[in-house]
């Protein structure tokens, strides 16, 4: 099969997975419109892998969720979704517009007694959890800045549990990280390879497909 068919068919299996387990949902719809009203880039998690985050949590049983990099508020709704009656989430993001909107989108949902949303440098704010010191968190999600993902991944232990989950976004920046003459993903090769290595650890990659190849990493804290 030649590459462009090959392509084609891993995007009609990612509509088909879609079209059946993350369907048109009409909270989250208005999401996405409000966030591009509001002109918010365009760079949240696909419907496949909001999807996948809420399953794990559910899985994981979290009760207490730290999010790092809000956005618009898609991602942190799906995580809200799968906590229990007594949990919480905590949502971390730098830009106060963007926390403004996430906040209205999260309301609209029905979560805002369940969900906070702190605006800050989110090193510095991870770091003044570690120092409180806060209750554990059982799962920890990092879409941020790709730059900081070593250091984001070294705090979300400190604030974590042993059987605590933890999930990044973009971890195969469409094929970037096979290159190791491409400086923009070199946060990104350091992130995966401390998440192979740490002895604190049991991880993978699981590679996703949407509108390019990336990759959701998925860790146990041991």
């Amino acid at each position: 099969m030649k590459g462009d068919e090959t392509w084609n068919l891993l995007r009609d299996i990612d509509a088909y997975v879609e079209g059946l387990f993350a369907p048109p949902d009409p909270v989250l719809e208005g999401v996405l419109r409000r966030s591009h009203e509001a002109g918010l880039p365009e760079i949240q998690i696909s419907p496949n892998g909001g999807k996948l985050l809420q399953l794990l949590a559910e899985i994981s049983g979290a009760r207490r969720i730290l999010e790092v990099g809000t956005l618009g508020g898609y991602s942190t709704i799906h995580l809200a979704r799968a906590l229990p009656e007594e949990g919480c989430l905590i949502s971390l993001e730098l830009d106060g517009r963007h926390a403004g909107v996430a906040r209205e989108n999260i309301g609209d949902a029905g979560f805002s007694e369940k969900v906070e949303v702190r605006v800050g440098d989110a090193k510095e704010l991870l770091a003044a959890m570690i120092d409180e010191p806060v209750e554990p968190f059982d799962l920890v999600f990092i879409d941020a800045d790709k730059g900081s993902y070593p250091e984001y991944l070294e705090r979300a232990i400190r604030l974590s549990r042993p059987g605590s989950v933890i999930l990044a976004d973009n971890t195969i920046r469409g094929g970037a990280v096979l290159d190791p003459r491409d400086e923009s993903a070199r946060a990104t090769r350091k992130f995966n390879e401390g998440l192979a290595r740490d002895p604190r650890l049991s991880a993978l990659i699981l590679p996703l497909i949407r509108m390019n190849v990336d990759g959701l990493a998925i860790a146990r804290v041991i």
